[in-house]
């Protein structure tokens, strides 16, 4: 049977419908609006931001908590182009997104016609794919290749541009034209193993280690892994560490976790120096976690796990490399050790013992910041806190900077699964609180905490407004140091007191520019205020909620750890 005639905005509309669509977010233009009128008819769940660029930041923790495709929209020009910080943060964390972009009117393209540009080619390198379309009737073939490549291999975010004239154009569709593959609304879509040779070799290295140890990516969130990373490492007894992305691949709270490693760490890096096997699973080894690729010291025997075939070398020679999916090499690798998984255990009893041991240690070590009463809040007393009030199926989104640093090192997940979810892919500020609503959205009945610096919050403030017009009972975090903080510690440890340049803020209580717009705002400035104002942040279910924190204002204690780069540190500085 043929449908009514239809524009390409609506096929478009439809597409995303057939495949399952969740929230989209966006903002129009006449390029796009057949598709924006479809959308209202149709009922797709469309959602207005103030910035494009935050509407792929919701899309992408959209996409990261919920496996799901991520959904996003913009017109041509500055529309399109805004996107492409958010794309390129998707296409390297492996996040699944599908964006729709509209496009000049190709009668008259190349004709300085309003807001044209070559966004093509700004937008090619910042995707994993992207799709022209020229024929409306090629609408759901364009569509359905979209998905496709968004949720196979290592995910990431395909861009499907549609010139002015397909979106307005008309045709004929068949019932059929729109069916769709389910497999392909969520990634990984599909899913590979490793060489059966490699593999097995893999296995007597594993089976002959006296101090194996396990790093995490986040390519174990990708493949939706945590259940084989636990029965691996509980049953061979094989302690896990991970990175910033990798948190949750093993519960925080387990025996076996060796915590944060790289960059900063709490006692995963001598871990590595002292193992002699590491088996990499879903992780790209890249500057954080491996402290600037000075960690592990070269000529270690490293079993290298990934999706991606290239990532294997790039930065560490491996002794083998196995090629697959981490769910399913994983669960293959572990009922090859299962002969002797006992023995493996009891073999490296003494060596388990040393893992919760050194953690305890550590506590101990660091516990006057954890429990610091000092006044402006220290970060570790804010994470603790924080800790303490989540519960454990709740979400803590960390934005770039201060946030993912100290979030990384400090924030614990009384569960596997990805609760942590900083935008590591591309580090940029910003994403704390457009994050937490892409993850409010993905979760609803969940708790969702952003963190952000005062910084990274001046940028995206305009999405306050559309959390409270959306009903999103999120909370964000303001670490408020009136500074671009993470640089101007930089520039104190390599410059030395007082010689910052740019890098200062003015004070500004953003709990009273919460309430002024419509949402919950509370101001912290002492440690034993954030108790009872988380409590009443996680109240407020149906509005966002802001809690500015008063954090140190002295470059000297920003840092969560001595920075890796740092050229110069002066006698006498302070670092958490």
């Amino acid at each position: 049977m043929t449908t009514n005639e239809m524009t390409g905005g609506e096929a478009l509309a439809r597409m995303l419908i057939a495949h399952g669509a969740g929230p989209m977010f966006g903002m129009g233009g006449f390029q796009l609006l057949p598709f924006y009128d479809a959308a209202r008819r149709l009922g797709l769940n469309h959602n207005l931001v103030n910035d494009e660029r935050c509407a792929v930041f919701a899309a992408d923790a959209y996409a990261k908590v919920s496996g799901r495709v991520g959904l996003v929209d913009a017109t041509l020009g500055p529309g399109a182009t805004n996107l492409v910080t958010g794309l390129v943060e998707a296409l390297n964390a492996g996040s699944p997104l599908v964006a729709i972009v509209g496009d000049a009117q190709r009668q008259h393209a190349g004709k300085n016609m309003t807001q044209e540009t070559d966004q093509v080619s700004i937008l090619r390198p910042a995707c994993k794919e992207l799709i022209r379309v020229e024929e409306v009737s090629r609408i759901p073939e364009a569509m359905r290749r979209a998905f496709a490549v968004a949720t196979s291999g290592r995910p990431g975010p395909v861009v499907v541009d549609v010139p002015e004239d397909v979106a307005h154009g008309l045709h004929g569709f068949d019932d059929s034209d729109f069916e769709t593959d389910p497999a392909h609304e969520a990634a990984p879509a599909l899913r590979s193993r490793p060489e059966a040779q490699a593999l097995a070799e893999a296995v007597a290295l594993l089976r002959a280690a006296k101090r194996p140890l396990m790093l995490c990516g986040g390519g174990i969130h990708i493949s939706g892994a945590t259940a084989e990373v636990t029965a691996l490492a509980e049953a061979c007894g094989i302690p896990v560490a991970h990175t910033m992305t990798g948190k949750g691949a093993i519960a925080c709270t387990s025996p076996l976790s060796a915590g944060l490693f790289g960059r900063y760490d709490r006692i995963a890096n001598t871990l590595i120096e002292e193992s002699d096997c590491l088996l990499v699973v879903g992780c790209k080894l890249g500057e954080i976690a491996t402290k600037r690729f000075t960690v592990p010291a070269p000529g270690k025997t490293m079993i290298h796990l990934d999706i991606v075939a290239e990532e294997m070398g790039r930065t560490y020679a491996p002794t083998i490399k196995l090629w697959g999916d981490a769910k399913v090499s994983l669960a293959e690798m572990a009922e090859a050790m299962q002969p002797t998984a006992a023995d493996q255990r009891a073999m490296r009893e003494d060596y388990l013992s040393q893992i919760p041991a050194r953690m305890a240690t550590w506590r101990t070590e660091v516990s006057d910041r954890l429990q610091s009463e000092e006044t402006p809040v220290h970060m570790a007393r804010l994470i603790t806190e924080v800790q303490k009030a989540l519960p454990a199926d709740g979400y803590l989104i960390a934005d770039g900077g201060f946030a993912a640093h100290w979030g990384g090192l400090l924030f614990d997940t009384g569960q596997a699964g990805r609760h942590f979810v900083p935008d590591r892919g591309f580090a940029s500020i910003g994403y704390g609180l457009p994050g937490a609503m892409g993850a409010q959205l993905a979760k609803p009945g969940a708790t969702v905490v952003g963190l952000t610096g005062d910084g990274g919050f001046n940028m995206v403030l305009g999405e306050l407004e559309t959390a409270r017009r959306m009903g999103l009972g999120v909370t964000v975090i303001v670490v408020n140091n009136a500074a671009s903080g993470y640089v101007k510690a930089l520039q104190h440890l390599m410059y030395g007191a007082g010689n910052y340049q740019s890098a200062d803020l003015a004070e500004t209580d953003y709990a009273a520019v919460a309430n002024a717009m419509g949402c919950h705002g509370q101001r912290v400035e002492t440690p034993d205020e954030l108790t009872p104002a988380l409590a009443a942040a996680f109240a407020e279910t149906d509005r966002p909620s802001v809690i500015d924190v008063m954090v140190t204002r002295d470059p000297a204690r920003m840092l969560p750890a001595v920075d890796n780069r740092t050229v110069q540190v002066k006698k006498g500085d302070r670092v958490a």
